[in-house]
């Protein structure tokens, strides 16, 4: 035991039961001078401030909520979408005055159609002067009866007839009043029938342009309502008809402001920062309709919408051009009727991770116009 050697007194332990001297550890400080890679420090800063940035973006960055959809371009009046020009009555094509794509003024005669009977508009004519005269002396009739009914009634009063004779002269003034109704029914129908005749002649309902005239000649018979032609009205008035996901149709409202793109027509849409959108135009919903469509989405309407001063900007810088899509939508060489839309409809503006955050757990956005109304209508009921 004497002959065995002494440990150091400064010395540490390990976990496998050996203990070395303090000043063999102070040598093992590879570690401490090694030093960090200047690239990994930067990266590391870089991850640290990009972090804090994003951060603060999601907090503080304004983003418009929209919802989205497609459609196609329509008109609002009716009376300005493709119409079809239709016989008013039956007979055969006697001449045709247009071709396909010829431009109409109002008025202007499109078809001809001649009856079968080439004797039927005189026939009809002797019919009418008939009825007229029959109309005529009915009511002659009538008048002339009232007048000897005024005669008896001052000859009754003076004792100078019968009350019978009185009566008589009454009822047969009613039964003149009536014949007389019936040839007025006779003329107004004897009138119908010629004016029906007198139809034959088809004419433009406005300015337009023919585009598909029915094969037909001489030899084509056609009958009351069938179709000759289609007919586009000119300067026909925009509309876009949008079909929007019921998920986000409870605040969609008429004034909601809309951004559209128009197939053909290059565009960069930035839908949470409209501002920052290229090649898209300005719109406004004008109704949202009740009832939702098979597919489970709902048709709006959007009228075109001008920004007054920015247009008058635009116009002023680049004349003919409207980048920022402010002035009105592109001339109807570009957007012509039938035509995709895509829409986004802008709701309300938010913080970017309140729609990130709504995007991920598939909310719908949320109205605060709306929910401070219901909360304000909730405290009047309390």
């Amino acid at each position: 035991m004497s002959g065995s050697p002494q440990r150091p007194q400064n010395t540490r332990g390990f976990s496998f039961g050996h203990r070395y001297p303090h000043s063999w550890l102070q040598l093992l400080d590879s570690q401490r001078r090694t030093n960090m890679p200047q690239v990994l420090r930067v990266t590391s800063w870089l991850l640290v401030i990009t972090c804090i940035a994003l951060g603060l973006m999601l907090v503080f960055v304004p983003w418009v909520q929209t919802t989205s959809g497609t459609g196609r371009v329509t008109t609002l009046d009716p009376r300005d979408r493709v119409q079809t020009v239709s016989a008013l009555v039956s007979g055969r094509i006697a001449e045709w005055y247009v071709q396909d794509a010829q431009f109409v003024r109002a008025g202007d005669p499109i078809v001809r159609i001649q009856d079968l009977d080439d004797e039927l508009v005189v026939r009809l004519q002797a019919q009418l002067d008939a009825a007229l005269r029959k109309h005529e002396a009915a009511r002659h009739a009538a008048e002339t009866a009232e007048l000897d009914l005024t005669r008896q009634e001052d000859l009754y009063e003076a004792g100078l007839t019968s009350r019978l004779t009185f009566e008589q002269a009454s009822i047969r003034v009613q039964q003149l009043r009536i014949s007389e109704e019936q040839t007025l029914g006779e003329l107004n129908q004897a009138e119908v029938n010629f004016s029906r005749q007198g139809s034959q002649l088809v004419v433009a309902p406005r300015d337009g342009t023919i585009l598909h005239v029915e094969a037909g000649d001489v030899a084509t018979l056609v009958s009351a309502g069938q179709r000759l032609a289609t007919f586009l009205p000119a300067e026909a008035k925009r509309a876009i008809e949008l079909f929007i996901d019921g998920r986000d149709i409870g605040l969609v409202q008429s004034g909601r402001a809309v951004r559209l793109e128009f197939e053909g027509w290059p565009s960069f849409q930035f839908s949470g920062v409209p501002e920052f959108a290229i090649g898209t135009f300005a719109g406004e919903v004008v109704f949202v309709e009740p009832s939702a469509r098979e597919d489970g989405r709902f048709r709006v309407l959007v009228a075109e919408r001008q920004l007054g001063t920015a247009c008058e900007q635009e116009t002023a810088a680049l004349p003919g051009l409207n980048l920022a899509g402010n002035c009105g939508w592109p001339p109807d060489t570009f957007v012509r009727l039938g035509a995709n839309v895509r829409g986004w409809v802008l709701l309300e503006t938010l913080p970017l991770g309140y729609e990130l955050w709504r995007l991920m757990n598939n909310f719908p956005p949320v109205s605060v116009p709306a929910v401070a109304g219901a909360a304000a209508a909730t405290e009047v009921k309390k």
